[in-house]
């Protein structure tokens, strides 16, 4: 079900990004088409199911930046964005780098998933979103107990 992104897949990601309820573009046009591109090359995952891509992710793989991770609004809450996050890391932490982030809005569903994912809060953003850090050793540790993935 998961898979890695390809570049046809970037109308469809683009499709989920502007449907989610949370986290809504004040200006989509801020994230334009071409901005999936460079996650495309080994990145960017995608949850496809019955040839319907379901969600996606996708990381900065120089500077450990989540640049997304999102859910079509129809299929939340089926553990879709875990296994997606999961499948994230698992690439990221092949590489170099021991410390992947992101930021969020505080208060929201997203904040309480990452916090659950064991990722560690460090602070606020000057735009009010929290910034969250997750090292590899935290990382790996949190998946000792978990069955690999069949992506």
């Amino acid at each position: 079900m998961i898979r890695f992104a390809k570049v046809t897949d970037a109308e469809e990601m683009h499709r989920i990004r502007l449907s989610v309820k949370e986290n809504v573009l004040s200006n989509p046009s801020l994230v334009p088409l071409s901005s999936y591109l460079p996650f495309l090359s080994g990145s960017a995952f995608v949850w496809e199911e019955e040839s319907q891509i379901r969600g996606f992710s996708a990381v900065d793989l120089t500077t450990g930046g989540v640049w997304a991770l999102f859910v079509d609004p129809i299929f939340e809450r089926q553990g879709i964005g875990k296994q997606l996050l999961d499948a994230l890391c698992a690439q990221f932490f092949e590489g170099p780098c021991d410390m992947m982030w992101l930021t969020t809005d505080p208060d929201t569903r997203a904040e309480k998933f990452y916090r659950s994912a064991g990722w560690s809060p460090v602070g606020y953003c000057s735009n009010g979103e929290v910034r969250f850090e997750l090292r590899r050793g935290t990382w790996t540790k949190a998946q000792e107990d978990l069955p690999r993935m069949g992506w």
